[in-house]
């Protein structure tokens, strides 16, 4: 792994994840019945004939799409990467792909949504990243998943799928549309080990620069990839990312509306990044080009709050391991600074106590209006306890999230019980 392509990923800490092809138009439903367990794997979940789910190319035609908007939307939401679904596991290239006529190329649309984005990317500095299901594929006989279409699992010729389709598309993403910051892969389940290991260096090979998730498979690739909506309970040792959804799918339904609260994005993104990992939160635009409201509401309560609070987000590293659960919150940390994430106001007397931290503490205030916070430490002898008090205002700053910036005289050091 180059230590530099990472470094603008450990800044980064929070980006946007795209989930968008053809299953935005049955947006989850199929025949007049809802089909569980996420919109974008509707083809396999209702066993759906190939010929059929194809029909979907003829009338996909998502003339609100404006990339330009997307990529400001996401940018003023406080995201830093973008990471887009170039092919999911239906086989259905977003782009102009010259390997497979199955491409939004043979729709009436007939634009390349890769080309657009990557376009509006470069244009906005925000770094783009490509989604590529590289074993399942439902639309290819050879490739994994599509058992309703091609029970003959005897007759399958994996590494056919892998050589004239897997490996040309994947340079083709990484040749065709400048800079990509990183390539994200998905489900391997028993990919042959040579072939993921030969998919890495091909990446390396198309484009040095670009790093990959966890998900190509065997420990390859250049940070950890968590399972979906995954948190670890303490932090973890090396790179590593959470994708998330803001409902219960990925791709676009048009009854899903159980949405994440905004404070409850920001909490799941204080502990992650508490942790020092990054918040790949998704999006699933509707089949016309449409971010769905509920998604665009939550996501600019947030950036909303990532303007006043930021610092305590971005290009934050680990924070200490404390030897007890917060019921108020948690810490994030960066260069001698924990700052404290409020969650849970205290009520009177308005005293959140920590127990574990060592460190002399110089100075505590609230991030968003400067103010200055009365604190105490002391040290308890006949239980071996260090205590840091701090006293917090009546009035809650933020209801979302009040952070405090701790300052300490150096890096933090937390006694272990």
């Amino acid at each position: 792994m180059n230590q530099e392509n990472m470094e603008w990923f450990r800044k980064a800490r929070y980006g946007m994840f795209v989930h968008w092809g053809l299953y935005s138009l049955p947006a989850g439903w199929w025949d007049n019945k809802e089909i569980p367990y996420g919109t974008e794997w509707i083809m396999r979940n209702a066993k759906i004939p190939l010929s059929e789910y194809k029909k979907l190319a003829d009338c996909f035609n998502p003339t609100d799409f404006d990339a330009e908007v997307w990529i400001r939307k996401a940018m003023e939401c406080g995201m830093k990467y973008v990471v887009f679904t170039a092919k999911h596991h239906d086989g259905f290239a977003m782009y102009d792909s010259a390997y497979s006529d199955y491409t939004i190329m043979n729709t009436p649309f007939k634009r390349d949504i890769v080309k657009e984005l990557s376009e509006a990317c470069l244009k906005y500095g925000m770094i783009f990243g490509i989604y590529y299901s590289q074993m399942q594929d439902w639309e290819d006989p050879d490739a994994d998943g599509n058992t309703w279409d091609f029970p003959d699992a005897k007759n399958k010729n994996f590494e056919k799928y892998f050589e004239n389709k897997v490996k040309p598309q994947v340079k083709e993403l990484l040749t065709k549309y400048g800079k990509v910051g990183l390539i994200w892969f998905d489900t391997p389940y028993d990919m042959p080990k040579k072939l993921c290991k030969e998919l890495e260096d091909w990446v390396h090979e198309c484009q040095p620069g670009c790093i990959i998730n966890g998900r190509i498979g065997y420990g390859y690739g250049d940070y950890r990839q968590m399972g979906d909506n995954g948190i670890p309970v303490v932090s973890f040792p090396r790179d590593w990312e959470t994708p998330m959804t803001l409902n219960d799918t990925w791709g676009y339904s048009k009854t899903d509306e159980n949405w994440k609260s905004p404070k409850k994005v920001i909490h799941m993104l204080t502990d992650v990044v508490g942790k020092g990992g990054n918040l790949l939160l998704n999006i699933g635009p509707d089949s016309l080009g449409n971010i769905p409201k509920g998604s665009l509401d939550i996501l600019q309560t947030v950036g909303s709050w990532l303007m006043d609070n930021g610092e305590s987000i971005y290009e934050t590293t680990p924070a200490p391991d404390f030897p007890y659960q917060f019921g108020w919150g948690g810490f994030t940390y960066k260069k001698n600074t924990l700052f404290m994430h409020v969650l849970k106001n205290p009520t009177f007397p308005y005293e959140i106590c920590i127990v574990g931290l060592k460190t002399k503490v110089k100075k505590v205030y609230l991030l968003e209006t400067g103010e200055e916070l009365i604190f105490a430490q002391s040290y308890e002898i006949a239980r071996d306890e260090c205590r840091f008090r701090v006293m917090f205002p009546s009035e809650t700053v933020n209801c979302l999230d009040m952070v405090a910036v701790v300052e300490l005289e150096e890096e933090p050091e937390v006694q272990v019980l």
